[in-house]
């Protein structure tokens, strides 16, 4: 008896630490994967889709707002730092309630269909007032109810032994979806393609939101084979019958669940606010928030500096998507190799690097103006980049910055 049990424990234990010289143990760290049920690859793939659709928004957005929609770059400026991510921010609190009352699935397709709607109306209008109230609000809803509910189907969907690996893979996916956005923003820009339907004629801005109202109206049938209740044990996958069997008074349960969580959570705080442990945590988060601000530089700042320090049609995708080439391969190589580390360790580490990657662009372009006539730059400027001619120090410093920048954050932002 005792036998059947250890067989039954050994594959869902954690996997043991890399031996020396051990090919084999570092192999394992991703074995674990195999086995798992369907609903976790789906849960990547939907991060592919979401996260593609989403890039692709970001780096159009400001671009969008200050071509199409006439603001000039403090309004539009303005409009993405104080009404697009504050309100994603806020309707994000209120998605874990939303989820917990209606269930995962339930979240993913009522969140889909709202970005639906909302990418929708950004196509068709240039109506500012029009874009505003029922394009950019609504989508913000719409990626909140996503975005962060992803996270807890990764954690629902995967055993424990594959939960390390299963989020460093997903944030993985997720730089895949910034490296098929980066292509893609790159080549509908430069494609130029001139469109007239019924007198309608989309601006290239409006059609990188059509490939992203694409990329959306494909996760519906992905999401309907994600089956209602499905669950990760130890023992195998298992179905919540109370998520499966959910009563029909949507609104009541919404409501009851999130008068409930608020309660709980006023509470927490109460609890929290006693503490002097907890007033460290909120500076390091601040901290923490603080770099999150880079991601949000390069996609709301950086394609409209790289259009106009580098021209038109610069390869802005491209240049950033050495970030997402290196998290690609960087990601789940370090996520194996430092499961035995404490998260906060490694989230200083790579905290520190990252930061001091942000400086190099910072720095006189002239310093750079070897490198980018050496044969290295001639190189990166022809094979990669698709530049013909003098290859502006610009595209060095971005590459070197991107390059640091992306060693730190195989370390750190997996881990918060």
């Amino acid at each position: 008896m005792s036998e059947a049990v250890e067989e039954a424990i050994v594959p869902e234990e954690p996997v043991p630490p890399i031996p020396a010289g051990g090919l084999r143990g570092f192999i394992a760290k991703f074995t674990v994967l195999k086995g798992a049920q369907r609903e976790l690859w789906l849960t990547f793939l939907i991060k592919f889709f979401i996260y593609t659709a989403y890039s692709v928004t970001n780096k159009t957005m400001v671009l969008w707002l200050s071509k199409d929609l006439g603001f000039s770059d403090q309004a539009a400026g303005a409009l993405v730092g104080w009404v697009w991510a504050p309100a994603m921010t806020v309707f994000t609190l209120l998605a874990g309630s939303i989820t917990d009352a209606i269930g995962l699935r339930r979240t993913f397709f009522l969140g889909v269909a709202i970005c639906t709607v909302a990418r929708s109306v950004m196509v068709v209008t240039t109506i500012p007032s029009l874009a505003l109230a029922c394009g950019v609000l609504p989508l913000a809803v719409g990626e909140a109810l996503g975005t962060p509910v992803l996270l807890a189907a990764t954690r629902r969907y995967s055993t424990p032994a594959q939960r390390s690996i299963s989020f460093s893979i997903i944030y993985a996916i997720m730089n895949v979806g910034y490296l098929a956005a980066g292509y893609l923003f790159d080549y509908v820009r430069q494609l130029n393609l001139h469109v007239s339907l019924f007198g309608f004629e989309p601006s290239s801005y409006q059609q990188l939101f059509v490939v992203s109202l694409i990329f959306e109206i494909v996760l519906f049938p992905v999401i309907y084979f994600l089956r209602r209740g499905e669950e990760a044990t130890d023992g195998g996958p298992v179905i919540d019958e109370t998520s499966r069997n959910r009563g029909t008074s949507f609104w009541s349960e919404t409501g009851a669940t999130v008068r409930k969580s608020a309660i709980d959570t006023a509470q927490l705080f109460r609890r929290l606010m006693g503490q002097s442990a907890f007033y460290r945590l909120l500076v390091f988060f601040l901290f923490i928030g603080f770099l999150k601000a880079i991601f949000l530089q390069l996609d709301y700042v950086f394609p409209k500096f790289g259009i106009r320090e580098l021209g038109l049609d610069a390869p802005v995708g491209k240049i950033a998507n050495i970030n997402a080439i290196m998290i690609i391969i960087l990601a789940p190589v370090v996520g194996g190799l430092t499961q035995r580390f404490a998260s906060y360790r490694i989230v200083v580490i790579g905290a520190v690097i990252c930061a001091v990657g942000v400086f190099i662009m910072a720095l006189p372009t002239e310093w750079f103006q070897t490198a980018a006539s050496s044969g290295v730059g001639e190189w990166l400027g022809r094979v990669y980049f698709g530049v013909q001619g003098n290859l502006h120090p610009y595209y060095i410093m971005s590459a070197l910055y991107l390059i640091v920048f992306s060693v730190g954050e195989a370390f750190y932002s997996p881990r918060v």
